[in-house]
C-alpha cells in the first residue's frame, strides 16, 4: 500500500526559492565508479522522466521550479478509497494492468473520451478519469501525500554531516541514487535523510523530483498474494502444552492418517489436530479431538491403539513435536481428506481446508 512520507520541513509544490546559487566546490564530486552506497532511504519505486541535461546548468531554485511546472502538466491523482483499475485499453472490458492505489499518482501520456492513460511505476494503462484528480486538484493531493526526493547525477557524492566543505563525511551516494530531501538550506547544500539521520549533499550535483508513490502491476499482486498465502501457511500458530502420552497418541495419528506422505503432509495432519484443539468449536485436548465421534476413523477401528502400542517411525513423532509446538504447513486448516473433490492446500494425497 501507499505510504504518506512525513518531512521535517515540508516543501510545498507552491515554494519556489528565488536566490540565486553561488559556486560549490568539485571537492564535494568524487570521481570514482563502482562504489556502494550507503543509504537509509534508496527506494526508486517514483515517477520520474529521465533526467534533463539542461539542469546540471541550473541552480537549485530552478530545478525546483522546473519539476513543479513538469507535475503541474502531467500529474494524475487517484482519487479513490481503495484502489483504482488500471487497464490495457480504454474500456472496461479490457483486462487489468495493475491497481493505482488511494494516495497514488502517475504522469498522464494520453486522453481519450473518459479515459487517461498513465504511466505509474511499471504500469502503462489506462483508468477511468472519473476516479482521477488532474491539474490543481491533483497537486493538492500531492503536496498532501508526496515528497521531495533528490535524484544523484555523479558517478559519486560524498553526502556531508553540516552544510560545509569542510565538514566530516557520512559515506558516498553514486549516480540514480535517490534520497529524501528534507529542505533547502541555501543556495548550495540540501539535507537529506541518511542512514536513519540527517546529511547534507552540494546542489550541483542532484536533480530533484516530486515523488508520488506508484501503481503495483498485477504480476507484482500476484507474486506478493501468492507470498501472503505461503506466509499465513507456515505461520507458526502458537505452542500447546501437552504430556508425552498425547504426544504418542498425535504420533501414532499421523503414522495411521499419513505414514505413506511426504514430513510435510505429516506435520499436515497433525496441524489439524492442533488447530482443532485451539479452536472453540472442537474439544480442547488432543485426545478429546482425536476420539471425537465421527472425526478420525482410524481412532475407532483400533489401528491408532495398535501403533501406539506398538511404537511408530521417528519421523511421526518429529511431526507431532512439531505440530504440539504451533508449527503448521496447512495453516489454520481443521480437515483434510483424499485429495480431488475438494479445494484446500494439497500436500501430497492430501487436501487440507
Amino acid at each position: 500500500m501507499c505510504k504518506k512520507r512525513l518531512l521535517a520541513v515540508i516543501l510545498g509544490l507552491s515554494f519556489i526559492w528565488t536566490s540565486q546559487i553561488g559556486a560549490v566546490g568539485t571537492d564535494d564530486l568524487f570521481s570514482g565508479v563502482g562504489i556502494s552506497p550507503y543509504l537509509g532511504y534508496n527506494d526508486k519505486s517514483y515517477t520520474i522522466k529521465p533526467v534533463l541535461t539542461t539542469e546540471e546548468t541550473l541552480d537549485i531554485n530552478a530545478k525546483i521550479e522546473l519539476e513543479q511546472q513538469r507535475i503541474s502538466e502531467e500529474l494524475a491523482m487517484a482519487n479513490v478509497s481503495q484502489a483504482l483499475n488500471v487497464r490495457e485499453e480504454a474500456d472496461e472490458n479490457s483486462a487489468r494492468v495493475g491497481m493505482l492505489y488511494k494516495d497514488c499518482g502517475g504522469t498522464i501520456l494520453e486522453r481519450v473520451e473518459g479515459w487517461i492513460k498513465i504511466k505509474s511505476g511499471d504500469v502503462i494503462g489506462w483508468a477511468k478519469e472519473d476516479y482521477m484528480l488532474t491539474g490543481e486538484a491533483a497537486m493538492a493531493m500531492a503536496e498532501e501525500v508526496g515528497n521531495w526526493v533528490a535524484l544523484v547525477e555523479a558517478d559519486a557524492v560524498r553526502v556531508r554531516q553540516e552544510p560545509s566543505l569542510s565538514a566530516n563525511i557520512w559515506g558516498l551516494i553514486g549516480y540514480d541514487d535517490v534520497l529524501s530531501i528534507i529542505e533547502v538550506f541555501n543556495e548550495n547544500w540540501i539535507s537529506v535523510e541518511y542512514g536513519g539521520g540527517i546529511g547534507y549533499v552540494a546542489t550541483d550535483y542532484v536533480g530533484v523530483r516530486y515523488h508520488i508513490d506508484e501503481a503495483e502491476t498485477i504480476e507484482s499482486i500476484r507474486m506478493r498474494e501468492a507470498a501472503e498465502r505461503e506466509r499465513q501457511r507456515t505461520a507458526n500458530r502458537g505452542r500447546v502444552d501437552a504430556s508425552a502420552d498425547e504426544l504418542l497418541l498425535l504420533a501414532a495419528l499421523i503414522y495411521t492418517e499419513a505414514g505413506n506422505q511426504p514430513y510435510e503432509g505429516k506435520v499436515g495432519v497433525g496441524a489439524v489436530v492442533m488447530n482443532r484443539v485451539r479452536s472453540g468449536a472442537y474439544p480442547n485436548s488432543i485426545y478429546a479431538v482425536i476420539h471425537a465421534s465421527g472425526q478420525f476413523p482410524p481412532a475407532h477401528n483400533g489401528r491408532v491403539a495398535r501403533a501406539y502400542e506398538r511404537g511408530v517411525p521417528a519421523s511421526c513423532v518429529q511431526a507431532a513435536q512439531a505440530a504440539i509446538d504451533g508449527e503448521t504447513t496447512v495453516g489454520g486448516a481443521v480437515r483434510f481428506r483424499r485429495a480431488g473433490r475438494h479445494e484446500g492446500i494439497i500436500i501430497g494425497d492430501h487436501v487440507f481446508w
